[in-house]
């Protein structure tokens, strides 16, 4: 469908969900390594988090977009030659594409003065240490932070080394792009290398672009994921700098990569992608990461979907709304639920300490279509049933469908 120039919510909305792979075919089969460069081909990167009550976070996009398919996939892309993915500061921590790391030398030009507080002032207070610590990665990589305080003098004038100061040194030359991501272990532990043993030898030998260049790149990775975007978000992507992202966009205006249009509701400006489509309808039935990029910006979500969404992870558990881990249920082109899970791993049960409806939905539909997700989730988790919601305005209808299932113990 021809996308004019005036977009109501809803065709924004529709254009949004397609940007982000929830309008393409599900897999026939189970899906391969074809069908996840797909899905990173529409979203740009993904967003990885150590939070692991249900599954780790990175694994989440994936799942939403292509259903149950093997995790292995997602490790051999980043962790095993040729590699497709290196872990970096995108998005906070990230998967990203190889081939965006030339524009994202940037920011490991600027780490002496970007990177966090730490960082900073372990690499001006402590050179020593941080030469050391690059040293024992070269001669003996790939190692975790624990390996290397191991062989870490214990006593050296001035310098005071211990754990946290190796581990901010590693951090620091992780920022720089000095060492890199060779795998994590068991623990979700970062082990690392140099670059050269990590990264193929065509992405580090690629010319390294302009600031100018590698922000238009970036934007216009964002812009496609987007779909059609306000300014903030394009920017909030890859957390680009304010001036350096204004003018992208305007140089993504000019080459015609970028449209201006008006979301009517909308404050402000919005940006459509040139590639960007606009479908009759999303017929998505999936849970959603809290680190998924359809809700990283919340004010985004909120005019999109009129979703007002928060992680309650840091909230004290007597002042959480919604739960500890609340997942949004997409079912069409809305968020029709939120649920908060955990995996039971020892018991073999998808725990749900809660479950809510969103206004102005259908509850018997809402509720049908969150059982038969809740038990594919299961499925794909490895666990064997679904244990009936604890608390929750949707906890009844919902232990209802449950109950008419197979597995509910």
């Amino acid at each position: 469908m021809t996308v004019p120039e005036s977009l109501t919510i809803a065709q924004a909305r529709r254009i949004a969900l397609a940007a982000q792979g929830f309008a393409d075919p599900a897999p026939t089969g189970v899906p391969t390594l074809r069908h996840l460069r797909r899905v990173l081909g529409r979203i740009g990167l993904i967003q990885m988090d150590s939070v692991n009550v249900l599954q780790r976070a990175h694994y989440l996009p994936l799942y939403s977009r292509l259903g149950p398919y093997p995790t292995a996939l997602l490790d051999r892309a980043a962790y095993r030659r040729p590699r497709e993915l290196f872990e970096y500061w995108g998005h906070e921590a990230s998967l990203v594409p190889v081939g965006l790391h030339p524009a994202l030398r940037w920011r490991m030009a600027a780490a002496h003065t970007d990177a966090w507080g730490g960082m900073r002032r372990i690499a001006v207070e402590q050179p020593e240490l941080v030469a050391w610590v690059r040293d024992e990665v070269r001669a003996n990589g790939p190692l975790t932070a624990a390996e290397i305080e191991h062989d870490t003098p214990v006593k050296k004038e001035n310098w005071g080394w211990n754990w946290s100061a190796v581990k901010r040194a590693l951090e620091f030359l992780f920022w720089s792009g000095e060492v890199a991501a060779a795998a994590r272990n068991t623990a979700f532990a970062r082990l690392y290398d140099v670059p050269e043993r990590v990264l193929p030898a065509a992405v580090l030998g690629a010319p390294t672009p302009s600031d100018a260049e590698a922000y238009r790149t970036l934007v216009a990775v964002a812009a496609r994921a987007l779909g059609v975007a306000a300014e903030p978000e394009l920017r909030d992507y890859f957390r680009l700098p304010v001036a350096g992202a204004r003018a992208a966009i305007a140089e993504l205006v000019e080459a015609g990569e970028l449209r201006p249009v008006v979301v009517r509701g909308w404050k402000g400006p919005a940006y459509l992608h040139a590639e960007a489509r606009l479908p009759r309808w999303i017929r998505a039935s999936t849970l959603v990461s809290p680190f998924d990029p359809l809700v990283w910006e919340r004010g985004r979500a909120e005019r999109l979907f009129g979703f007002s969404y928060r992680i309650e992870i840091y909230v004290p558990a007597p002042q959480r709304v919604h739960g500890y881990y609340v997942l949004p249920y997409l079912q069409g082109d809305r968020f029709t639920a939120r649920v908060d899970l955990k995996a039971d791993r020892k018991a073999g049960v998808l725990r749900v300490p809660a479950a809510w409806v969103e206004p102005g939905v259908d509850v018997t539909e809402t509720a049908a279509g969150l059982a038969a997700e809740l038990h594919r989730l299961a499925g794909w988790l490895g666990l064997g049933a679904v244990a009936p919601p604890e608390a929750g305005d949707l906890a009844a209808p919902l232990a209802a469908m449950l109950a008419g299932a197979p597995g509910v113990p």
